[in-house]
């Protein structure tokens, strides 16, 4: 039986990598640039692509490495815009068999902009990507300028994962559970140290990071007022590495809203808004994840009943140059969007396509995920106050 998994692994490493080998070389010829003059400087040579277990994002880059102490390093300003960039790194609560929990992550902090004011978005990475890539390949830190709201970047340490992955699938103490909790000491820590508002505050994330994003908004509602995935799977069927890629390929074989309930009391659970963005193109993570995570964030708030079928609400769905935009509407509020952007592979859409698994193609997953996010707030009662959606259709599209 062993050496039959170890087979089934094995194969499944081999398909992975071919797709994300092709997926690389496509984003270097579409980023190649015109030769410079005899006296500039050589471009940096990109690295390849290894193959990972788990679900995987760009191959990595240059960037700004973390110090042991607090520093002030200003990268690339198209990444980091004009505020204030912080590395460093918090103390988590230790998970079992470790004795220190070191979460490495960067913080901007757009100038201008009162803290206690100010909303905090939380940003996860995927698998081989530095804070300064998805900072970089996403731009969230210009909208953060523009629209006055703190981002952290959490990074998963190459100790607990060599392709830095979050344990999305693996909610175990030792595994996605100490991640997610480590996660939240950081969010708490940072509202009380600068002031930010925490009846807003948002957690978004691609792929593996997404993974991780669903573990914390299940796990924590009562800390986040809405969650962003892109490019993510569907969560509550995977338990191993093996069953993860088994539903990145072809998404989860049990009924979605079922996998709910084995994992949560949803009439007792607080409701979290969500949008859900997935490229129709994407090879790593089918694109039926994206339908199933509708799904299963309809089941959370209660729009859908055990079996998948809906009992409230509406559906309002507008199909406009390759994009289609599905919203669940409940009493005149936005509660959760799927967006599918056609063309798109597992990459960031309206993104930096200079850095790997980010695309210029489709909408500005960005504007859209801040324009989702600022009509969402957790208050002190841990009930969701939202906009109508009137006032929604007349933020960011």
């Amino acid at each position: 039986m062993a050496k039959s998994l170890s087979k089934i692994w094995l194969r499944g490493l081999k398909r992975l990598l071919a797709i994300q080998t092709e997926q690389a070389h496509t984003t270097k010829r579409a980023t190649t640039r015109p030769a410079r003059t005899a006296t500039s400087k050589p471009s940096a040579k990109v690295r390849p692509i290894k193959p990972v277990a788990a679900l995987r994002v760009p191959a990595k880059r240059e960037a700004p490495r973390a110090a042991p102490r607090e520093s002030r390093v200003r990268p690339r300003a198209s990444a980091w815009a004009s505020g204030s960039w912080t590395r460093s790194f918090h103390s988590a609560p230790a998970s079992p068999g470790r004795l220190v929990n070191h979460l490495q992550y960067g913080l901007y902090i757009p100038s201008g902009h009162a803290h206690e004011a100010m909303p905090l978005v939380v940003m996860l990475h995927g698998c081989t990507q530095s804070v300064g890539e998805f900072a970089e390949g996403t731009r969230m830190n210009v909208l953060a300028d523009r629209f006055g709201f703190a981002v952290v970047y959490p990074e998963q340490s190459k100790h607990v994962h060599s392709h830095r992955c979050w344990h999305w699938y693996d909610a175990s103490d030792s595994a996605g559970g100490a991640e997610a909790r480590a996660v939240v000491s950081l969010v708490d820590s940072l509202v009380a140290q600068h002031g930010f508002d925490s009846e807003r505050v948002y957690v978004a994330g691609i792929s593996a990071g997404a993974g991780l994003a669903a573990l914390l908004a299940v796990n924590y509602p009562e800390r986040f007022a809405a969650v962003a995935l892109h490019s993510g799977p569907a969560f509550g069927e995977a338990r191993s590495g093996i069953t993860a890629m088994d539903v990145m390929r072809r998404g989860a074989r049990r009924e979605p809203a079922e996998l709910v309930d084995e994992l949560v009391n949803v009439a007792e659970y607080p409701g979290m808004p969500a949008i859900i963005v997935h490229g129709d193109a994407d090879h790593v993570v089918a694109p039926v994840n994206a339908d199933q995570l509708a799904e299963q964030f309809l089941r959370l708030n209660r729009i859908v009943d055990e079996k998948g079928a809906r009992k409230s609400g509406e559906v309002k769905e507008e199909r406009k140059g390759g994009v289609v935009m599905r919203d669940y509407v409940r009493g005149g509020r936005r509660v959760v969007r799927l967006c599918r952007v056609q063309g798109l592979a597992h990459a960031w859409s309206g993104g930096d396509d200079a850095v790997p698994f980010h695309s210029a193609k489709g909408p500005d997953a960005s504007a859209m995920v801040w324009e989702f996010f600022k009509h969402q707030r957790r208050t002190a009662t841990g009930r969701i106050a939202e906009s109508t959606v009137a006032e929604a259709s007349a933020g960011v599209r």
